[in-house]
């Protein structure tokens, strides 16, 4: 079953399987049900008429994005060769407890289609592709979508207190192009992939599974619940093992598209 949600004649819409939910249907009221009430829910709803007009990120304004970081082996050499502060890294890819940090409001987020930024006070922006979970009220799995944690990682590497500044930004946060729904059992083992387009020529191209990640998404969930309540979801980024070399810096005009499992989610870097 695959969620998107659609910007209709009629105002905005989610669409199951490509075609119109209810008006009244949220993703806020799903992600309050238990993981295993999900399916069946969606499956009462009689087929709608096919759904049309352009994409909107797979989220509402009642929902935030959050992240998770250094959970690749590859990010963790990246960020400890980028950073002035390298034992930092070096302890949280080692550590029990997660970094976790908040990415994105609902209204923030961009979708498929739509344009990403970088900050123009850094030298060094890149995108980092990731599995990203949609999770319900009790910080369960319910599916998944793809999303770009675009990140200025000088800005981050200078200190790690700059985090905030390196990740928060408008057009920092691409989620999409839609929810497929799936169990944490079928996410284990995903293909993880990213292409950058300029000028008509590839100039990067990267690929990795999530079960080269060294947490589990179960884990990464749990500790994102302890001390925080989502009554109606959240969607939390797992990370990257996709990292461009330090001589790659996103400009305006590139083109980036990361593949999670079947989803595509595009998105041209904006002036």
């Amino acid at each position: 079953m695959y969620l998107s949600r659609h910007q209709s004649q009629a105002g905005v819409r989610w669409a199951l399987d490509g075609h119109l939910l209810p008006e009244q249907f949220s993703l806020g009221l799903l992600l309050q049900l238990p993981q295993g009430a999900v399916a069946s829910f969606l499956g009462s709803f009689p087929k709608g008429e096919a759904a049309t007009g352009s994409l909107l990120p797979p989220i509402e304004a009642t929902q935030e994005v959050w992240a998770s970081g250094v959970t690749y082996l590859r990010s963790r050499e990246a960020r400890t060769a980028e950073s002035d502060a390298k034992d930092v890294y070096e302890k949280v890819y080692e550590a029990e407890r997660p970094e976790l940090f908040f990415k994105s409001t609902g209204v923030r987020a961009v979708g498929h289609g739509m344009k990403i930024g970088v900050r123009a006070d850094a030298r060094w922006s890149v995108p980092e592709p990731e599995l990203t979970l949609a999770l319900n009220s009790r910080m369960e799995i319910v599916g998944f979508t793809a999303g770009d944690d675009v990140s200025s990682r000088d800005i981050e590497g200078a200190n790690p207190l700059y985090l905030p500044q390196a990740k928060v930004y408008n057009g920092s946060c691409a989620i999409g192009p839609g929810i497929q729904l799936a169990t944490a059992g079928e996410l284990g083992d995903i293909p993880i992939s990213a292409e950058i387009d300029r000028g008509g020529a590839t100039v990067f191209r990267g690929d990795t599974r999530s079960s080269r990640m060294r947490r589990k998404l179960t884990d990464l969930a749990s500790y994102l619940g302890r001390a925080l309540d989502f009554p109606q979801g959240a969607l939390l980024m797992t990370g990257t093992g996709i990292v461009p070399g330090d001589d790659f810096s996103l400009v305006a005009g590139d083109r980036v598209r990361v593949t999670v499992g079947s989803l595509t989610l595009e998105n041209e870097v904006g002036s």
